[in-house]
């Protein structure tokens, strides 16, 4: 008998730990959670990303990596606001990384005015050298940026789903968000 309430305490457990992880604002924190503690699926993309990348050295593509890895580690966010209506909802989440946008700014007009340091043995400028150089400037950024990001969701079969999140948002969620 104990073991038949243990079953059935466990299974209601369970039903209603699913109801408490099935609402919007919910399916937004485990989107961004994932970036937090790496998770293995974001770091898949990220490589996805870096393996389809014919302008970086394996070497970069390995700083970039670990770059980014700083910037998903150090995310921080806050829901701002929730409205569902109906199956559709809209999570407002307000985000805070580090702005790497100006970091690769700044990289860009330190090139133009010094020119001579990203020289080849050719005297062309090196776009080897240039990455490096803006890659370490990323590296080094410790100022942040806020952005505000709305996450829409459907409700399929009685679960909300986070809709595929549209390219500005990931720029903003890895601070390479062009906003000048």
């Amino acid at each position: 008998m104990k073991k038949i309430l243990l079953v059935i305490s466990l299974v209601i457990l369970l039903v209603g730990c699913e109801s408490v992880m099935n609402n919007p604002t919910k399916r937004v924190e485990t989107f961004l959670n994932k970036y937090q503690i790496m998770d293995s699926e974001v770091l898949s993309q990220l490589d996805d990303t870096l393996n389809n990348d014919t302008t970086l050295s394996d070497k970069q593509k390995e700083k970039y990596r670990d770059v980014m890895k700083k910037q998903y580690q150090n995310l921080t966010y806050t829901i701002k606001d929730e409205e569902v209506d109906g199956n559709d909802a809209v999570v407002t989440v307000e985000i805070e990384v580090y702005d790497f946008n100006k970091a690769m700014m700044e990289a860009d007009n330190y090139l133009l005015n010094h020119q001579d340091e990203f020289l080849d043995n050719d005297n062309n400028i090196s776009d080897e050298i240039f990455m490096d150089y803006k890659i370490e400037q990323m590296k080094n950024m410790s100022e942040k940026v806020k952005y505000t990001l709305e996450f829409d969701l459907t409700k399929n079969d009685g679960k909300w789903q986070l809709n595929d999140v549209d390219e500005i948002t990931r720029q903003k969620i890895h601070g390479i968000y062009n906003y000048q």
